[in-house]
Formats: C-alpha cells, structure tokens, sequence
C-alpha cells in the first residue's frame, strides 16, 4: 500500500493529472466540490490511472479540502512509480 498528497483543482475544464505542486500530484477534477463529488471523481480517476478497483482507494484525510491524501491499497512503489514516470511526472518530485 502507498499513499499520496494530492492537490485537487475542482471544476477544470479538462479532467486529470496535470503534474506536480509543491510536492503533490495536482489533479485536475470536472466536478464541483459538493456532496463529495469532487472526492468521487479523484477516486474513479485513481483507480483508472493505477489500474486497480475503486474499492482499493481510499480517502485517507482532505475531505473537504483542496489538499487530500489518499491510500491506493494494491499497489506497490515499484508500481507507483512505474506509472508516474509514464504520465512524465518524476516521482522524486513527490513528498511521501
């Protein structure tokens, strides 16, 4: 299991991750933050971008905040990485 901060930008015009901010992933969401759809969408995006089941992403702190940190249940940090480096994100970029 690893976790991640990410810093959320609500109602972009085009959804997904758009790189790093001051040592989180910046994802960029279409829905507006209300009723937890904002944190809906991160979840769904996680899952697809790591390849693992919604259910194996969790909403560790940051609910109703634009800086979240999340636990990806599956997945390792050999993986983590695998799978930044293809979105051209450097993953030292990251504070864990």
């Amino acid at each position: 299991m690893v976790q991640l901060t990410i810093r959320v930008i609500p109602r972009a015009s085009k959804p997904g991750i758009a790189g790093t901010r001051q040592g989180a992933l910046l994802v960029r969401l279409q829905s507006p933050p209300v009723e937890g759809a904002a944190n809906s969408e991160l979840v769904e995006l996680m899952a697809g971008t790591f390849g693992v089941a919604k259910r194996d992403v969790t909403l560790v702190s940051g609910e109703h905040a634009k800086l979240k940190r999340i636990a990806l249940a599956t997945v390792d940090r050999k993986q983590l990485d695998a799978v930044l480096r293809s979105l051209g994100i450097d993953p030292k970029d990251l504070t864990s």
